[in-house]
């Protein structure tokens, strides 16, 4: 039963899914038990963490533009990287004896908490052991590896700047004037520059100043270089340290039971409201008076009870005496739909199927047809002069549709709707039966005789 065109409240959308709970509570349990089996399904997985405090080395380090998020100097988003590269987990894997570094390293995610020096190295596993041993061998690696390159970073320097004492050496021993044989007597550069400058004494005096600017130059020089070099040499490299070592974790940090359970929820919810919302628009049975009117069409004119009493023929009378309007009119009371209305068939004759029970449904519908009959057409003749008839046969030129509900789709109406247009009869409106109304409970009418009595032509109602 499909929402008309203009209606957007949700309490009509909440009614379609209240129409349909049956199938948005089979999609919601069907959402929670794939969730739930899926839960069961996956295996768990457990998370070990390791937390490192990262140090300066002072070597080559890269610095880091403080900010809001990191205020250290060093540039640990960089670090995080270098944790999950592929040297450092060639490192692990070689400490855990695993084959694949490459397919090591999906199992590690490296976390830098705001405002601190710490790197948290988590590593999932299938055991919990497993878990705590891949965390802690990744932080070892990852300090070895740092340590092996600042060792590797100050080595280079050493060599560069002894390289570069060594040629400044050279050039001073050039400039003082010092031979070969003389540095290979045991000259210490002062004593070679000492010996320069005396015999530079007797050269010009220009050129002696020239020579011994260069040589203070140059001796400053490889003093410098000798302080940075015995400086380098003292330096103690510390990479970091591990402040919390990993631990077997206790519980599994995955599958999550409300991540499964919430998501199968959610995907129940999905789909049960979109199955209801389908099954509404695809299914056109008249289930309530309400849907009448908005799938039809048509006024509803009465709702029939279960046992219904002299006031309800009153107020019927009424209220199809108000559609008829004045003039003699001959109105048809037809049922539509299974066990209210007529099947035809090919040659135009009332057929039914044939089933269990069917026979009984007949009469039950025929009774009631003529009950109904009966009781408006002594009733309704006192207000307008209008006679009641239950066949197609005696020409009507209007039809009052009995509509069964939960057994009649608005398909059967529109189709029955055209059938008496056709045939010149207009629909004045509906009265609906309920699922539980026979014509053998009877329909009371009133005590004053009625004007005009109406045919009781034979009629056969469909199941």
């Amino acid at each position: 039963m499909s929402l008309p065109p203009h209606s957007r409240d949700i309490g009509e959308y909440g009614s379609v899914l209240w129409r349909r709970r049956l199938v948005v509570t089979v999609c919601l349990l069907a959402g929670v038990g794939g969730g739930a089996a899926a839960l069961a399904a996956t295996p768990a997985r457990y998370t070990a963490v390791a937390q490192v405090q990262v140090l300066p080395t002072g070597i080559q380090e890269q610095l880091n533009t403080p900010s809001t998020r990191q205020r250290e100097p060093l540039n640990l988003d960089t670090e995080s990287q270098i944790a999950r590269s592929a040297v450092v987990s060639a490192l692990a894997a070689r400490t855990l004896k695993y084959q694949d570094s490459e397919e090591l390293r999906e199992h590690v995610m490296v976390d830098v908490p705001p405002n601190s020096a710490i790197l948290s190295i988590s590593y999932t596993a299938y055991d919990p052991g497993a878990a705590a041993a891949g965390a802690q061998a990744y932080a070892e690696a990852y300090l070895h590896n740092r340590a092996r390159a600042a060792e590797d970073a100050l080595a280079a320097q050493l060599k560069l700047i002894s390289a570069r004492l060594r040629q400044v050496e050279d050039d001073l021993d050039e400039a003082a004037g010092t031979t070969p044989a003389a540095a290979r007597t045991g000259q210490t550069p002062g004593q070679a520059t000492g010996q320069a400058a005396r015999t530079a004494g007797q050269a010009d005096p220009v050129a002696r100043l020239g020579a011994a600017r260069r040589q203070a130059v140059l001796a400053r020089q490889v003093s410098d270089l000798t302080l940075r070099h015995d400086a380098l040499r003292t330096v103690a490299v510390t990479p970091g340290t591990v402040i919390s070592p990993a631990r077997p974790p206790i519980r599994p940090s995955s599958p999550s039971p409300p991540l499964f359970l919430g998501s199968g929820l959610f995907l129940g919810i999905l789909a049960g409201a979109g199955a209801a919302f389908a099954r509404d628009r695809t299914d056109t049975r008249l289930r309530t008076c309400a849907d009448v009117e908005r799938m039809c069409g048509l006024p509803l004119l009465a709702e029939l009870p279960v046992r219904p009493g002299p006031e309800f023929l009153g107020e019927m009378a009424a209220a199809v005496a108000t559609s008829l309007g004045g003039g003699p009119h001959r109105l048809l009371v037809e049922g539509v739909g299974d066990g209210t209305g007529p099947r035809r068939g090919g040659d135009g004759a009332r057929t039914r199927r044939v089933g269990a029970g069917s026979g009984a449904r007949r009469a039950g519908a025929d009774d009631a047809a003529r009950q109904v009959a009966r009781g408006l057409g002594g009733t309704l003749a006192r207000l307008v002069p209008a006679t009641v008839v239950t066949a197609r046969a005696a020409h009507p030129d209007a039809a009052l549709l009995l509509v069964g509900l939960r057994r009649t789709t608005s398909t059967e109406v529109a189709r029955a709707v055209r059938q008496l247009g056709r045939q010149g009869a207009r629909v004045v409106g509906v009265v609906t039966v309920p699922r539980g109304f026979t014509g053998s409970q009877g329909i009371t009418a009133p005590v004053t005789p009625p004007v005009s009595e109406p045919v009781t032509e034979p009629t056969r109602w469909s199941a």
